[in-house]
């Protein structure tokens, strides 16, 4: 009897000790925000966000104008045309938002509160029951389950990769919902999950979510669109009945009663809008026009005012692209040498006033940028599966974009890229360089006067080596429909950077995105390599990794040379009504102006 307990006491208890083992990771109390990485930077009392203006003023009219067209009021879907600007954020929401002074925190917006593990292999959201849409429906899970679906189904490509990955989903109750997520690895997936927009289910028919359509939506954001002009104008009105105007996360924001956007066709006249009074701000991105034109009465008796403010978080990448579906491209020996006779220093001088700054990585002036640092153990343990991946100059630190003295006719950066062409079996043949038997010539495609002249001088510069190359300029709906189907040589591509590269780099630099239509993967980039460092971004657990596999990340894209870098400017050049207000903080990591609508801003009182 004795040894028949003590063995059935040892059982149990190794039953127990088994049992505890296997156990999940315990889940983490239900939270009103997440970080990638560490913990939120705000309490869960918090008042409000360290850049917004609780005090601020509420009403008047906020004009301002963009650049473009539009056709269509659903922002959602790629096949619904040219989509006008200012909708998300203003009329369409998310389960939790952001915070621009960190690199990647959310707090509870439409979700209340987030629920997770460890691993992340689950996340609950429990929405706030006083969430409604502009129609005073509330919002409940079944919107958020109608949400997903439809967007995993017929939305943008990388909303489709990514809600791929859920292995299931279910409403538990009218304000809960849970996403499975296990074994997906990926522990930014709550997080992209979370800035999911909630659509009405109640108002969107599926079948007719692929239309452009000009009908006015229902949003549950603090504006409602109340007048469409297409193509040219529409005017956003401040929802007196929004049901988070009272929230810690929205204090001091969205302070206008109105927002007028106009919409021009052309750079010019979009300023002259602007000097004429009828708009009172605009962001400048023409260093001539900063420097040379704001000489005008408005600005000389004080109605108007400049400034340059600075830009939080890492500089983006902006260059012209190859596209690497043109047989030309694939070698990269050749886009390589094609890059080396792009003279910055010239262009800088004479064409924008030395007003920018050469970009040199895709993280540039950040912690995540490798240039100017060699590889750490981490990043070479990284990358160590892919021996040749990374060239020894980049994997070093000492690598940077070419540089000339400035005179435009400096030779020697032409002279290496001619032995780089020789060595991809290229040659000069009366002065015009063949490869094949066919001449070395391509075209660039633009979308405007200011890339057209900056083609025009690059495309002299090739000209001088014996490349033959065309600029080609087409209209915005052209330009758009040409660059969804890949159907370009090469053409200038913009990677906007911030402090928290996620799941958004699969879109643009991703094997799975190379072949999906209207992707940001312009150059269609296949490599395993870059894959494998995407997703060391997602499965960081710390931030020393995080920042490890993003600059092995850099590394790679450097050594692809899939782009002719260009430049950035050191700030961001804003010019505004004296009628209107900012605060005196301004986020760390985004942009100065709280976003394209003065999201932080306000109308001084008459």
């Amino acid at each position: 009897m004795f040894r028949f307990r003590s063995t059935a006491l040892g059982a149990s208890c190794l039953l127990v000790l088994a049992l505890f083992r296997c156990a999940p990771a315990a889940a983490e109390p239900p939270a009103t925000a997440i970080a990638m990485h560490g913990a939120p930077a705000l309490p869960p009392d918090f008042a409000y966000l360290p850049y917004a203006e609780p005090k601020a003023a509420k009403g008047g009219r906020l004009a301002i104008g963009f650049q473009g067209t539009f056709d269509s009021l659903n922002p959602f879907n790629l096949k619904a045309g040219s989509t006008a600007q200012g909708l998300n954020g203003n009329v369409f929401e998310t389960l939790m938002t952001r915070s621009l002074d960190e690199p990647f925190t959310l707090y509870g917006l439409i979700a209340q509160t987030i629920e997770t593990d460890a691993e992340r292999s689950y996340v609950v959201f429990r929405l706030d029951p006083r969430a409604h849409f502009s129609d005073g429906t509330p919002i409940t899970s079944a919107d958020v389950l109608f949400t997903f679906e439809l967007l995993k189904s017929r939305g943008r490509p990388q909303q489709r990769a990514a809600y791929s990955l859920v292995k299931a989903i279910e409403a538990q109750d009218p304000l809960t919902i849970r996403y499975d997520l296990t074994g997906v690895g990926d522990r930014e997936l709550p997080l992209t999950l979370a800035l999911m927009p909630v659509l009405p289910r109640h108002k969107i028919d599926p079948a007719k979510f692929d239309d452009a359509s000009l009908e006015i939506p229902t949003g549950s954001g603090p504006y409602r669109i109340v007048d469409v002009k297409p193509g040219e104008h529409f005017l956003l009105r401040r929802d007196p009945d929004y049901w988070a105007k009272d929230l810690p996360i929205r204090r001091g924001l969205y302070n206008f009663d109105e927002i007028d956007i106009e919409y021009f066709r052309d750079a010019n006249a979009l300023f002259e809008a602007f000097r004429a009074g009828l708009l009172e701000f605009r962001t400048e991105t023409n260093p001539n026009r900063w420097t040379a034109s704001y000489d005008f009465p408005a600005m000389r008796d004080h109605r108007v005012m400049r400034e340059s403010l600075p830009i939080g978080g890492p500089k983006g990448m902006e260059g012209f692209v190859f596209n690497l579906r043109r047989p030309l491209f694939t070698d990269v020996r050749i886009r390589e040498a094609l890059g080396l006779v792009f003279d910055f220093e010239w262009i800088n001088a004479n064409l924008y006033d030395g007003l920018y700054t050469r970009t040199k990585s895709f993280f540039d002036e950040s912690e995540l940028a490798s240039t100017g640092r060699p590889a750490s153990p981490e990043e070479r343990r990284l990358l160590a599966p892919f021996p040749g991946a990374v060239r020894e100059d980049i994997l070093e630190g000492r690598w940077r974009p070419a540089a000339t003295d400035g005179s435009g006719q400096d030779r020697a950066e032409p002279k290496r890229a001619l032995e780089l062409l020789r060595q991809a079996g290229c040659r000069l043949e009366n002065g015009k360089l063949v490869k094949d038997g066919a001449p070395l010539a391509f075209e660039i495609m633009v979308k405007d006067r200011n890339q057209e002249r900056l083609a025009l001088n690059y495309a002299d510069s090739l000209a001088r080596i014996g490349v033959a190359v065309k600029v080609r300029l087409v209209d915005e709906v052209q330009y758009q429909r040409r660059r969804q189907k890949f159907d370009f040589d090469m053409m200038i591509g913009t990677w906007i950077a911030s402090a928290s590269p996620g799941n958004e780099q699969r879109s643009r630099w991703g094997s799975a995105s190379a072949d999906q239509e209207a992707s940001f993967n312009l150059a269609g980039v296949r490599s395993p390599a870059v894959d494998a460092m995407i997703n060391a971004l997602l499965s960081a657990k710390t931030r020393e990794e995080f920042v490890a596999a993003a600059r092995a990340y850099d590394r790679l894209l450097l050594s692809g040379f899939y782009i002719v870098p260009l430049f950035h400017a050191p700030d961001l050049w804003i010019a505004a009504s004296t009628k209107l207000a900012r605060p005196q903080a301004l986020p760390r990591e985004g942009s100065p102006t709280g976003g394209a609508t003065l999201d932080t801003w306000w109308k001084k009182a008459p």
